[in-house]
């Protein structure tokens, strides 16, 4: 379908619904063809762009809405052009028809043809001679008759709920707008049902020239006094859309009648066992894709809950590795201090045995220091005794025990020196360590 234009002249407008803006508005297209000569001088061209400018200018005061180039030949150039209103076609046509082109460089004319464009759009007979001659159609019931119309190139915005705010179209607007014409038994719009693509293998959402979507529909009316009227007011029309701002515009739309059997009792019936079979294996695959996802999660969650053992079992190592280490560090330290402790203990024994030693030296000598003292004093003290006698007991004449050179002393008698110097010394209890 062509690109929506603006229309700037509403006069010949049409209601359809003017509830929801929509409006029918007269196709004033026309065809031009230009006639091209033989090219005698190879390398020369004739262009369509000063074709096109000078085909504008034949027009005088008039100016065309659209024109663009249809098809181009070595032989021809065939444009389509469309103006506001039906009424100023006649005058195109005038202008044109007929008339020739001369080209700077070139010495041939070019004839120009125009023409009221031809519109492509089934009659009464066509419909009836086709469900007339269909030997699988079955007129008494609906859908296998002539009740249904099918619209292409619907924009989807016009056709939307205005409080829902989203540009998919309504089927209750389809039938506000069209019900014009007469009851609507049913309606269809294929982009609506999210199974009918793989239902069917079309692609439903389709795009302008101007890159609107565009939607496809099918209208069943009850009565076929209801599809004659809807035929007839959408026959030679374009569908136009008015805002609120008041500015409109217009898109041509494709309309013939269904030879489908689409909306027919049959159609939809298979179409709902088909929907049903879709949702079906599409709940399938939802819950095939369910299970997945939740064996998917339940693997992810072993494999962190393993590397969470893993994580922790190293944790552990880690843990008593150092444990180890310190108990390794903590047992030479103690027996580092332990040999410190011993040493200094061997130290301070040493120190007191050397100590006891000297003490001892120091008594020994000072007890022979005394003896050697009581000795001197007492051989002085003898010294000063009269006679030179140091025995203190009176002689013992005529002792038989006395020896001939000590005769006169008692056998008991003792020694001056034996008696000053003792026979043995004093033991000195010796002193040891305290234990600790």
């Amino acid at each position: 379908m062509a690109a929506a234009t603006i229309v700037h002249d509403t006069s010949e407008a049409v209601e359809l619904c003017p509830a929801y803006g929509l409006y029918l508005k007269p196709i004033t297209k026309m065809t031009i063809s230009v006639a091209l000569p033989q090219l005698k001088q190879p390398g020369k061209s004739i262009s369509n762009w000063e074709v096109m400018e000078r085909l504008k200018g034949m027009v005088h005061n008039h100016q065309f809405s659209t024109l663009r180039i249809s098809k181009s030949t070595m032989d021809f150039i065939r444009f389509e052009g469309e103006v506001e209103n039906k009424s100023l076609v006649k005058s195109f046509l005038a202008c044109l028809d007929g008339k020739t082109i001369k080209l700077s460089g070139f010495s041939d004319i070019l004839k120009v043809r125009a023409a009221e464009f031809k519109i492509d759009f089934p009659t009464r007979h066509d419909w009836d001679s086709f469900f007339r001659d269909a030997k699988d159609m079955n007129e008494t019931l609906p859908g296998e008759r002539p009740d249904t119309i099918h619209l292409e190139g619907l924009p989807c915005k016009w056709f939307a709920l205005k409080e829902s705010g989203s540009e998919k179209p309504s089927e209750d607007v389809l039938v506000k707008v069209f019900e014009k014409f007469g009851e609507i038994r049913n309606v269809d719009i294929p982009m609506l049902d999210p199974y009918r693509e793989e239902m069917t293998g079309r692609n439903f959402h389709t795009f302008s020239f101007g890159g609107h979507l565009n939607f496809e529909a099918y209208v069943q009316y009850r009565e076929y006094v209801g599809f004659i009227q809807a035929m007839s007011a959408l026959r030679g029309m374009k569908l136009m859309y008015k805002g609120e701002d008041g500015k409109a515009v217009a898109c041509n739309i494709k309309v013939s009648f269904d030879s489908t059997k689409h909306l027919s009792d049959a159609s939809i019936k298979k179409r709902q066992l088909e929907r049903q079979k879709l949702q079906e294996l599409e709940q399938q695959r939802e819950e095939q894709k369910r299970r997945e996802k939740e064996a998917e999660e339940r693997q992810r969650a072993e494999e962190r809950k393993q590397k969470e053992l893993e994580e922790l079992e190293r944790e552990r190592k880690r843990e008593e590795k150092l444990r180890k280490r310190e108990q390794k560090q903590r047992d030479r330290e103690l027996r580092r201090n332990q040999k410190k402790l011993e040493k200094l203990q061997a130290e301070e024994q040493k120190q007191l045995q050397e100590k006891i030693k000297l003490e001892e030296r120091k008594l020994l000598l000072a007890q022979r220091n005394l003896q050697s003292i009581r000795l001197i004093a007492e051989l002085l003290s003898r010294a000063k005794v009269p006679g030179g006698s140091l025995c203190r007991r009176q002689p013992h004449p005529g002792c038989p025990r006395c020896p001939p050179l000590k005769r006169g002393w008692c056998h008991g008698a003792v020694s001056p020196l034996a008696a000053a110097v003792p026979t043995k010394p004093a033991l000195v209890p010796r002193m040891t360590a305290p234990a600790r």
